[in-house]
């Protein structure tokens, strides 16, 4: 008899987007004249850089020609796109990275899900809430959790991240193993200072831990004292494994091309204590299970490093901090308290209500969309996500509903 993974029974109920996307179908199909303005899903909107495109018909072109044919290429990516990243994404911030420590796969999403795998089942994991609801779903998928009980897993120690904290949480109270950190947040657009990463960093070398930090909304960093490399800090190659994404930066949600970068002296332990490189437990399973990004692809990735597409990448990012920048606006005009939206392409509103609530009350009354607070953990209830992805147009028309909802 086949059974199943019954840890896939624990997860709750439906993930957050489909349930979003199943209220506003039913919406539609009962106000079938009204246009629905989505600012949910960070999905981006605008045109890839004509560098990018240019890149990709030229790889393409090559492609077409017996001599410029590639078949299999390397499962870690081309160097020619590794070296770019290590000089333009690390060297430039005074972080020391080698391009055989990074590796290009086709998202982020599937990187921070997937790097579970090299951990045993009995490590103790932290988990901010509120949170891409990936880093959890994965682990208990993975049977690192227990029951479901008061709106936690049990199993997961749990980091606050609040107003009070300012959506920067504390350092755990006990000992743990592998530290789930996001900066600029999802959701919460907060950012963390190099002080505050610093004591991260030196947590997890005192207690022989592991950071995995996704930095894949590095590109709207405005302020420069902040860090967008957690290698920016003295020790983290010892203890941290980043994720990087092109998919907002460069618009390349569906084409599909992101990196992580595994230091080579990040090191975790065997029950006896003997220090294993992470490194090279990942390439094994990089090695095993992906194929690797296409020649196409990776090609457009490297053309953001160009100084066209350098340029063109920069203005797609002011773009959607002008639509952040609107929307911020617009809440302090309304008197709504928020974080977010100066670094980030994301704001977190309080809505002094139930964050399901607050998401209906702006469907229904205003045809826009957000994303409920309470799908990211138990200290998102009360609050919504309002994204900065979409038209400059449609963010003034779904503002100034907003405006007369709210009013």
């Amino acid at each position: 008899m086949i059974t199943i993974n019954e840890h896939y029974l624990k997860l709750q109920a439906s993930y957050l987007f489909s349930d979003i996307a199943k209220r506003v179908e039913t919406f539609q199909e009962n106000n079938p004249d009204k246009e629905v303005i989505k600012l949910g899903i960070g999905d981006v909107t605008r045109a890839l850089p004509k560098a990018s495109t240019d890149a990709f018909h030229a790889a393409v072109d090559e492609m077409a020609t017996e001599k410029g044919f590639r078949g299999y290429g390397p499962e870690q990516g081309y160097a020619f796109l590794r070296e770019a990243i290590a000089e333009n994404d690390f060297a430039s911030r005074g972080a020391e990275i080698s391009p055989d420590e990074i590796f290009i796969s086709d998202g982020a999403k599937c990187d921070t899900g997937n790097i579970q795998e090299l951990f045993s089942q009995d490590i103790t994991i932290a988990i901010p809430d509120p949170v891409y609801p990936v880093y959890l779903d994965t682990n208990v998928m993975a049977g690192r959790t227990e029951e479901f009980a008061d709106g936690r897993f049990k199993g997961i120690v749990y980091l606050d991240s609040t107003k009070e904290n300012q959506f920067v949480p504390a350092l755990p109270k006990e000992p743990v193993d592998l530290i789930y950190l996001c900066f600029p947040n999802n959701p919460t657009g907060s950012t963390i200072t190099k002080e505050e990463l610093k004591t991260w960093v030196d947590y997890a070398r005192d207690n022989k831990a592991l950071i995995l930090f996704d930095a894949a909304y590095e590109a709207f960093v405005q302020d420069d004292d902040l860090p967008k490399s957690i290698y920016e800090i003295e020790g983290a190659r010892e203890v941290a494994i980043e994720f990087r994404s092109f998919s907002k930066s460069a618009g390349f949600t569906g084409t599909r091309c992101a990196f992580t970068v595994v230091p080579k002296e990040c090191v975790a332990y065997d029950k006896a204590g003997n220090s294993h490189s992470v490194h090279t437990l990942w390439n094994r399973r990089h090695c095993t299970k992906f194929n690797g990004v296409s020649y196409p692809v990776q090609r457009a990735a490297e053309a953001v490093y160009s100084e066209a597409g350098k340029a063109e990448c920069k203005e797609l990012v002011e773009y959607y901090m002008k639509n952040a920048a609107l929307i911020c606006e617009t809440m302090d005009s309304l008197g709504y308290k928020y974080d977010g939206g100066k670094n980030s392409p994301y704001i977190w509103i309080e809505g002094n209500m139930d964050s399901w609530e607050f998401f209906d009350m702006l469907l229904n009354k205003a045809g826009v969309v957000c994303t409920p607070g309470a799908g990211f953990g138990k200290c998102g209830n009360g609050y919504i996500r309002i994204s900065a992805f979409n038209s400059y147009e449609n963010v003034v028309k779904a503002m100034e509903r907003i405006k007369e909802a709210l009013a």
